[in-house]
């Protein structure tokens, strides 16, 4: 029986992520799910690596934006490693300016962004032209931090990529090695059964993918609808943010954010609708991702709740785990620690 350094239990993207770092850094890595790599949350069609706005920084908006810095190359690392595409660009993202009010605030944090983005990405304010949500004041915020990727096909590259650098991805094997647990809802759940109050929870999400190229585009936010344009000439609408998931009916709330999207981006009224998508995303109780040593898995390591920004903290995340489990290095911000969320 083959021994691993590490065994990752999860093949969605923070599990496989965790995984890549740690078998480039020459680990021998096996990840563990039975349903296979992408058949969970991380098997979306949306993939909006968008940024926290820049004001009132914390220790989690700067890893993200450290995260969203590093995921260029962590996503060429892992295209050029697997032979298959990530759908990942840095094409920026657009929104409109409703009124003064939130033209004042657009103005502030253009000005923040100069300092907290170091220069290295712009939130800017501009005419609003013909690729551009509805915009009441006829101005729109540009930001040139924002990214987008296919969160299945990236999913799917990742553990291409682990496979390619000596790992195994399986469904069923025995715990071989330090353990990372990167389940999702599901340890979200038996965490809260093991505790007093709720850790986590699974959040329904809904999305559609439409047949309209605008794949060299920014990605477009308005009416709280995400519009990605993906580079193979798809584009996703969603999503959609629901607490009672039990209920799979797709068309319950998927048709409400397609008619919104419709509005904010008229253009794409006539596209053929050619994938619906549901998913349950984890979410911490914290908001912040889970990350370093189980709680209630004496000596595990644990890379949970990624909800909506799962991959855009991924680059960074995997790192920071990568030193903790290979190095014992501790670098997790205090607001990600495991027990944040207890």
């Amino acid at each position: 029986m083959a021994s691993y350094d590490i065994t990752v239990r999860g093949a969605g993207v923070m599990g496989l992520s965790v995984a890549y770092v740690c078998a480039r850094r020459g680990a021998r890595v096996q990840v563990v799910d039975p349903n296979g790599p992408a058949s969970g949350a991380s098997g979306g069609i949306v993939g909006a690596l968008a940024p926290h706005t820049p004001e009132n920084w914390n220790p989690k908006k700067a890893f993200q934006f450290d995260s969203l810095m590093m995921s260029g190359d962590f996503w060429q690392g892992v295209e050029v490693t697997s032979g298959l595409p990530t759908g990942y660009a840095r094409t920026g993202r657009i929104q409109p300016i409703a009124d003064d009010h939130a033209l004042g605030l657009a103005q502030a944090r253009a000005e923040t962004s100069k300092t907290l983005w170091q220069g290295r990405a712009t939130w800017t304010i501009e005419d609003a032209g013909d690729w551009a949500p509805l915009s009441p004041s006829g101005e729109i915020i540009h930001d040139t931090l924002s990214a987008r990727l296919m969160p299945r096909q990236a999913t799917l590259s990742l553990a291409a990529a682990v496979t390619a650098l000596g790992g195994s991805v399986v469904p069923d094997a025995p715990d071989s090695g330090a353990v990372l647990w990167a389940t999702g809802v599901t340890d979200l759940d038996e965490m809260t059964a093991q505790h007093t109050r709720l850790v986590g929870a699974g959040i329904k999400g809904q999305a559609a993918l439409i047949a309209y190229d605008a794949r060299d585009l920014p990605q477009l936010f308005g009416d709280t609808v995400h519009i990605i344009p993906h580079h193979d000439g798809t584009t996703a609408i969603g999503s959609t943010t629901e607490r009672d998931f039990k209920n799979t009916d797709l068309d319950a709330l998927l048709d409400d954010v397609l008619t919104r999207a419709y509005g904010v981006a008229p253009m794409l009224r006539d596209a053929p609708v050619i994938e619906r998508w549901a998913g349950v995303r984890p979410r911490a109780r914290s908001r912040a991702p889970m990350i370093g040593h189980h709680p209630f898995r004496t000596g595990h390591f644990i890379a949970n709740g990624g909800f909506k920004i799962g991959f855009g903290m991924a680059p960074k995340l995997a790192e920071v785990m990568a030193d903790l489990i290979l190095e014992g290095r501790d670098a997790i911000p205090d607001g990600f620690e495991a027990t944040a969320s207890l």
